[in-house]
This record gives C-alpha cells, structure tokens and sequence, in this order.
C-alpha cells in the first residue's frame, strides 16, 4: 500500500495538515498523555487509491486515530521592537509548546 496515495486534510488547533498513516506530525498542544491514543474527527477530505472525498466542509464517518509521541517545545523566537530616534527598544522571546503525534490509521 503506496502512501502517497492515502492521505487525508485534518483541522487541529487551528491548522490544517495534510497527512498519511505512519507520518510524525507537531502539531499545538494538546491534553494528552505520552503514548495514549486519541482521535480526531474533523476531516475535510480522504483520498484513498485514487478515490477521493471531499467533505462539506467535514466527510461523514471518517477518523483518524493517532498516538502522542511526546510534549515539547519548538526554538525561541526573538521579537524586536524599535522606535528610531525615540531611545525604544523593546526585547522579548517566545517558546510555542507542542505535542508529537503518530498517525495510526485513517478511516472513512
């Protein structure tokens, strides 16, 4: 089984991903303990062999189960404010959390 030709367009966290069985994906944080499995059921579009189903907006039916892999956090990132001639400078940084997670199956 090719898994380039089964795939599926989820929504979590505000994103949408374009995902396959087996592929490790970060996505935000989610409430979930290391190494449990979970579903998610808004899916906007299954292709599975060349058949293709598109949702409106979600397909009837179809889950995806995943497994969290584990809990981190991605690089920081500096935010820099300035105002020229003001004598304004403002530094600060951010560290976004996610979670890792194992796409086991897709379902429609």
């Amino acid at each position: 089984m090719d898994n380039s030709l089964n795939y599926a367009v989820i929504k979590t966290g505000g994103k949408q991903y374009r995902i396959s069985a087996g592929e490790k994906l970060k996505i935000e944080q989610i409430s979930a303990d290391v190494g449990s499995e979970f579903v998610m059921d808004q899916v906007y579009l299954v292709a599975s062999n060349g058949n293709i189903k598109v949702g409106a907006p979600l397909v009837d039916g179809a889950r995806v189960t995943a497994t969290v892999v584990a809990h981190g956090r991605h690089d920081k990132i500096r935010i820099f404010k300035m105002r020229r001639r003001k004598h304004y400078r403002k530094q600060q940084g951010h560290r976004q959390n996610y979670t890792e997670i194992r796409i086991d199956g897709i379902s429609a």
